[in-house]
């Protein structure tokens, strides 16, 4: 069930504002959760995004790094099997949720 992972151009300058130490150990995984993104409830990796903050996230997923303090939020494109990152950043409250829902638009 692998998905092909590929990130919005925004998605990829936020990568670029960590260290390389933390870029490897972020992408490192993204590639593992792209061999099941599903979520949960699907049977996959990922964690289901509904309203959060009063913004709709349906149909996103997230990855947190918990150590890191790094949320990465993605969709799929189930037609042509892609994980498609639109954010990466700090779990700092919801403005990972807040940066989503406007690069969802």
């Amino acid at each position: 069930m692998k998905y092909e992972p590929k990130m919005t151009k925004e998605a990829e300058e936020d990568l670029k504002e960590f260290n390389p130490a933390q870029r490897r150990q972020i992408q490192k995984s993204i590639e593992k959760f792209s061999e099941n993104p599903l979520s949960k409830s699907e049977g996959g990796y990922g964690n289901p995004l509904g309203n959060k903050g009063g913004k709709n996230l349906t149909g996103l997923c997230k990855i947190k790094f918990k150590k890191l303090g790094v949320r990465v939020v993605y969709k799929l494109v189930r037609t042509d099997k892609i994980m498609q990152v639109i954010v990466i950043a700090a779990r700092a409250d919801d403005e990972v949720y807040e940066i989503a829902a406007k690069r969802n638009k």
